[in-house]
């Protein structure tokens, strides 16, 4: 028998409430996807992060169990390794150097490229081929081909009248130049993401100060520049990041010697042959950890340093 109220409708039941899962199920449900992740964090960074500092304060030489000595191979590093201080001193000029000339270069191109004309799509994408392969060992070891006794540049230099047989690459006062420029001719990454900045610039700025009567230097310096400063401080990280790392075009270009005469030694280079040539795999860890923190305090310089030039949009710096 059906229910009815007093007006004669059949009364019916009300819908029950959805049911709600229990927070605590909601809670846990994230973290299970994140769980594949969380393996290969633990598994892959930060176990072996570990495992490298315990290292870095044993002899350890893979013939033998390591043996704890304490700070000693980092007092090694800087009182009775002449090669260490050596290479340091290679890795800091090449990173003050090389990263400043691609960055600028690499912003001199965007500014070429950011314009309407026929191609132009064509034209980008053949000067960012060159950050997809400069970090191979084929393009390494063309480089050092290039900057041969019998290489392009010295025919070059020939069809100029300027008579070189030098070995560009076998000169201690030449070789990191080499690789300096080698660096900078990699500047796809940079030049891209600096086309992006300025396409983000709005175009009534430079018409306005057309109107106003500022020329090309002018419009470049107080438009520009202070508008990009955010892409450039982005970039300044991540190519400081990318030199203080670099390895391949050292060790190709030198045979993995470092020389001659330890010029080309990058600190990368010179942490392998401690670890893979050496077997001083304590010491080589000792020499990462370095790193690690050397490359820590120089982003956080520029982090801070980044509040008197780099001015955001909303007025902040």
């Amino acid at each position: 028998m059906t229910t009815t109220t007093l007006e004669g409708r059949p009364l019916t039941a009300s819908p029950e409430p959805p049911r709600r899962r229990p927070a605590g199920r909601r809670a846990i449900a994230p973290y299970l996807f994140l769980t594949p992740w969380l393996i290969g964090l633990l598994a892959f960074v930060v176990g072996p992060m570990i495992v490298s500092l315990y290292l870095s304060m044993t002899d350890y030489n893979f013939l033998q169990d390591p043996t704890f000595i304490g700070f000693d191979n980092y007092v090694r590093m800087f009182t009775s390794d002449p090669r260490y201080l050596a290479s340091v001193g290679v890795t800091a000029v090449y990173v003050l150097v090389s990263v400043p000339l691609q960055l600028a270069f690499a912003l001199g191109l965007a500014l070429l490229l950011d314009r309407a004309i026929a191609g132009i799509s064509i034209y980008r994408a053949v000067f960012y081929l060159p950050s997809l392969i400069g970090s191979s060992v084929a393009v390494a070891v063309l480089w050092r081909t290039v900057f041969g006794a019998d290489g392009l540049v010295n025919s070059a230099l020939g069809l100029l009248g300027i008579e070189s047989t030098r070995s560009w690459v076998g000169n201690p006062d030449t070789a990191l130049m080499t690789i300096i420029a080698l660096n900078v001719w990699t500047f796809g990454s940079p030049m891209i993401i600096f086309l992006a900045g300025l396409r983000q610039i709005p175009r009534s700025y430079y018409e306005a100060a057309e109107v106003d009567g500022a020329g090309p230097i002018r419009r470049f310096l107080n438009i520009t520049v202070p508008l990009l400063t955010p892409i450039v401080f982005f970039n300044l990280i991540l190519q400081t990041i990318y030199a203080f790392q670099a390895f391949v075009p050292a060790y190709i270009v030198s045979n993995g010697s470092g020389g001659p005469a330890d010029s080309t030694l990058f600190y990368t280079l010179y942490l392998y042959q401690q670890g893979f040539t050496s077997f001083q795999m304590g010491y080589a860890s000792a020499m990462a950890w370095v790193l690690l923190v050397a490359i820590a305090i120089v982003t956080g310089l520029n982090f801070l340093l980044s509040k008197y030039w780099v001015f955001y949009g909303d007025g902040d710096r």
